[in-house]
């Protein structure tokens, strides 16, 4: 139809070359691939440029402007992908815990996916930053299950699921959920939320995210760090120069054209003149 997924740009933006039908190796493979070359990014709220979510604006800013995004683009763009392939796929939402308790009530401003292969149900999520899943999950709780970065859990919490990735050793709650399917209109009003609430995260500083093969990126403000199984390293930007070549070189961000955004970028760097 018009205005709908160009599926062969897609692909060659995340580099995928294999079958196109509705198995499991065919999301496992994309799902890994995806997250790999599409950043997730905040640079337009921080621009106060605004958050599109229908396909064209999506194709056009993640596929053709080589721009990353957050939640609700990315897996909206994996959605309308998968379906083109035959998958049945249903959006959720879920509640963010990152740092706070299993039972905390907070927005439901997170976007995942549920996907049903021959009677079998999985959970797929490509923008989660940098904890994002890199493979689908089965919705079976009290099982490991590995990914290709770290493991992962589910946990039945009454009527909810609670999404869990080991890290050093330690079960780290990432986000809790239900099977209500969402529908588009919930999530443009959850990322307006986000995009224009003072105390959103994503107006407040740079979250950037990036999970190749056998590592993840983050930057957070002016510390770019890389995660891998050996440890982690890190180090501070303390130029808008370096900004720029990490957004370029190690998140693979083509950066917009855009006159506020060498300001924009000098604030989201932390003040090191005392160090």
């Amino acid at each position: 139809m018009a205005g709908d997924l160009d599926l062969d740009a897609y692909f060659a933006r995340i580099g995928y070359s294999g079958e196109r039908s509705a198995a499991l190796t065919t999301l496992r493979e994309i799902h890994a691939l995806h997250p790999a070359a599409i950043a997730f990014e905040n640079l337009n709220p921080l621009l106060r440029i605004p958050v599109l979510l229908d396909i064209e604006s999506l194709q056009r800013k993640l596929i053709e402007s080589g721009r990353g995004g957050y939640c609700y683009e990315h897996n909206l763009l994996l959605k309308r992908a998968l379906e083109l392939l035959g998958f049945e796929v249903t959006g959720l939402a879920a509640r963010v815990l990152w740092t706070r308790p299993d039972d905390a009530i907070t927005a439901r401003t997170h976007m995942l996916l549920l996907v049903t292969i021959d009677g079998e149900r999985y959970i797929a999520d490509v923008g989660f930053g940098g904890q994002t899943l890199t493979g689908p999950l089965r919705l079976q709780p009290d099982i490991v299950q590995e990914t290709p970065h770290e493991p992962f859990r589910l946990k039945k919490l009454a009527d909810e699921f609670l999404l869990q990735s080991l890290i050093r050793g330690e079960w780290r709650s990432l986000y809790r959920f239900d099977l209500q399917p969402q529908h588009l209109i919930d999530y443009e009003l959850a990322s307006w939320y986000l995009c224009n609430h003072p105390q959103s995260h994503f107006i407040a500083g740079l979250r950037i995210a990036r999970s190749v093969s056998g590592r993840r990126h983050t930057l957070a403000a002016d510390e770019l760090s890389t995660h891998a199984p050996e440890g982690t390293s890190s180090r501070v930007l303390r130029s808008v120069d370096e900004l720029r070549e990490a957004l370029v070189n190690v998140f693979g961000i083509r950066l917009p054209d855009h006159p506020e955004l060498p300001a924009t970028l000098s604030r989201a760097l932390r003040s090191t003149s005392a160090q």
